[in-house]
């Protein structure tokens, strides 16, 4: 690349730190990723930036991929690449953007770590003799019940649990609130530690779940707090908030096979990310909670 093609770098970086506010982090990675195209733009005896063309891009992603990079770097790559070509766009640098149709190889989708259902009953069986293992009882019981993510725990206010309808309001992603299930064992549990919260809750706090010294809890002592149970009730595995997510998908998949309805539960907006539990095909189950979730059956 020549020296005046090169000056248009900083002027990326400078937009990308002030305009978009892009994490150092980001940056980071942008300027590693842009740094290898130049070198492949040199190699091919490219000298400016009108003349890559998505011929040259898809060469670069393909040596990319022949050096080792993963999919998911490699998408990176690219994604940076389509990030500096759309600030030349905007700057009248450029006519096109040769990166807007390339795509990066598919990764393999991988079946996420779960514990199985004994392993789960195991883990939720421990004594609760004081105030924050109570409340770690009913955050674990909670995660497996209704299928939440770490932030939307944390997020959970007084007012979104419905312990009489035996519902949760969970704020997800993109703000989108959904309404869930909370099972028995789950009700029981909260029920306890609503109970206990307010010795340790501040005055006015609103959060579901405190810490010790009585403001919400953070996401960090949850998983602190889920590893250690784990440790102490013999599991032999790490566990972290998430895996309860994982593992209240696919134990509901294997009772009910009904896809869409454990879309709902999770949130999930592409019925895409809920298949990554299952390669089962799916029938409508009425009440699929209730009858499926091994910790939501009622008492015979």
């Amino acid at each position: 690349m020549d020296e005046s093609s090169l000056a248009w770098l900083p002027k990326f970086f400078e937009h990308l730190s002030v305009e978009r506010r892009m994490s150092p982090h980001t940056d980071s990675n942008y300027r590693r990723d842009l740094k290898r195209f130049v070198s492949h733009c040199d190699a091919q005896g490219v000298t400016d930036w009108q003349g890559v063309d998505d011929k040259l891009v898809r060469s670069f992603a393909a040596a990319e991929h022949r050096q080792g990079a993963s999919p998911r770097s490699i998408q990176r790559r690219l994604s940076a690449l389509r990030s500096f070509y759309n600030f030349l766009l905007r700057e009248n640098a450029v006519k096109l953007n040769p990166a807007t149709d390339v795509q990066a190889p598919k990764a393999k989708k991988r079946l996420p770590a779960t514990i199985d259902v004994d392993q789960m009953n195991r883990l939720l069986s421990f004594r609760t003799d004081e105030q924050l293992s109570v409340r770690d009882k009913a955050m674990m019981e909670l995660f497996y019940s209704s299928g939440l993510r770490l932030s939307e725990l944390v997020g959970l206010d007084l007012t979104d649990i419905d312990l009489a309808d035996r519902t949760v309001r969970v704020l997800g992603k993109g703000s989108k609130t959904r309404v869930v299930p909370v099972g028995r064992h789950a009700v029981e549990a909260i029920t306890r530690w609503l109970q206990e919260r307010t010795k340790v809750a501040g005055i006015g706090n609103t959060a579901l779940f405190v810490g010790a010294q009585g403001e919400r809890i953070n996401p960090r002592s949850v998983q602190k707090q889920v590893a250690a149970w784990a440790r102490r009730q013999g599991l032999g595995v790490h566990v972290h908030p998430h895996m309860f997510r994982h593992s209240f998908a696919t134990h509901l998949l294997e009772s009910s096979q009904d896809l869409r309805g454990v879309q709902e539960l999770l949130g999930h907006a592409n019925i895409a990310t809920t298949q990554i539990y299952t390669h089962l095909d799916f029938a409508h189950l009425a009440k699929i909670y209730d009858a499926a979730h091994p910790r939501a059956r009622k008492k015979g």
